[in-house]
């Protein structure tokens, strides 16, 4: 029964908030294609000096508008190989899969550009955990994510984006079973991209 009554208040709430972005002219989907850098802050508290590489990978987002300035937005991208270092010479490999989703406010009044700002949360995944015999880590962690970009309006329904975020991804490491400390790659992300509202 609760389920039950939860689906219907989300549909209801989607249905409110379709009406509300119709009647401001603009659909309520907004979907966008990134090309993302990832920036990684690289603290480690285990001796080891562990590190991750950066890199550039393509992201898929889908931003639900409730209303005029309030919408949802989930990130998704593939899982991404990232190589593992100690003091600088590489030991390993793992993947991870870190799906977002943040909550916006969305500033409407500007000519010419429209900013917003973001919060939320992210899941992390990792796996094809490939290091040296012993070390682990943790396979699943949640963690914050902070939000700002701009979208450029091209015409009706397209526009160029503009987007920063800070994820906060970090994961216990253990040898042979004995917790040894964390990591903590806290990646900046710096996209741009293009977007389709409908």
């Amino acid at each position: 029964m609760q389920k039950k009554i939860l689906l219907v208040a989300a549909m209801a709430a989607c249905s409110v908030g379709s009406v509300m972005a119709q009647a401001s002219g603009e659909g309520p989907w907004l979907v966008r294609a990134r090309v993302v850098n990832l920036d990684s802050t690289n603290s480690d508290s285990t001796g080891l000096g562990l590190s991750i590489n950066n890199k550039t990978f393509g992201e898929l987002d889908f931003t639900y508008f409730y209303s005029k300035n309030v919408a949802a937005e989930l990130v998704l991208t593939t899982p991404q190989t990232q190589r593992v270092y100690s003091n600088n010479s590489q030991i390993g490999s793992f993947r991870h899969l870190p799906p977002t989703l943040l909550l916006q406010y969305h500033f409407t009044d500007m000519q010419g550009f429209k900013p917003y700002v973001g919060a939320g949360i992210n899941y992390t995944k990792f796996t094809g955990v490939s290091l040296p015999p012993g070390l682990s880590l943790n396979r699943d962690q949640w963690g914050g994510a902070l939000q700002a970009g701009v979208d450029i309006p091209l015409d009706k329904n397209w526009s160029i984006n503009f987007d920063i975020k800070k994820v906060y991804i970090s994961t216990n490491v253990y040898n042979h079973g004995v917790r040894i400390g964390e990591l903590k790659v806290d990646p900046m992300l710096y996209a741009v991209g293009v977007g389709y509202r409908y």
